[in-house]
């Protein structure tokens, strides 16, 4: 089964939702919102696909916390996350042992065929 993480009212994640029932794949969303990764479903992620990856730099959470052009280590990135999850690029996409990060129609259709 697949899982889709991400946040419901999140166009990019809204926008995989219909990728998926467009074509035909079953999967479980999970709102991280209202069900929130705890410390080692998180701690897993990162080790799958690195806490850079897992990062949105670009999203309103990470301007208002002010740290645009702070240096953040990994073990601060890592509590800011499982504190602040709407800052987790969206969507992550969990098929097996394997994670995307992020949407793009040809990398989906790859990511979801290989698995």
């Amino acid at each position: 089964m697949i899982q889709l993480l991400g946040i419901k009212n999140c166009n990019t994640v809204q926008k995989t939702i219909k990728w998926m029932q467009d074509n035909g794949h079953d999967y479980e969303f999970i709102d991280l919102k209202k069900d929130p990764l705890n410390d080692t479903e998180l701690a897993e992620l990162v080790h799958k696909v690195g806490i850079e990856t897992l990062t949105n730099k670009r999203g309103m959470k990470w301007r208002s916390l002010g740290l645009a052009g702070k240096d953040v280590t990994g073990e601060e990135l890592f509590d800011l996350l499982l504190e602040h999850q709407t800052m987790i690029k969206r969507p992550v996409v969990i098929k097996d042992e394997a994670v995307m990060v992020g949407f793009d129609e040809e990398s989906m259709a790859d990511f979801l065929s290989e698995q």
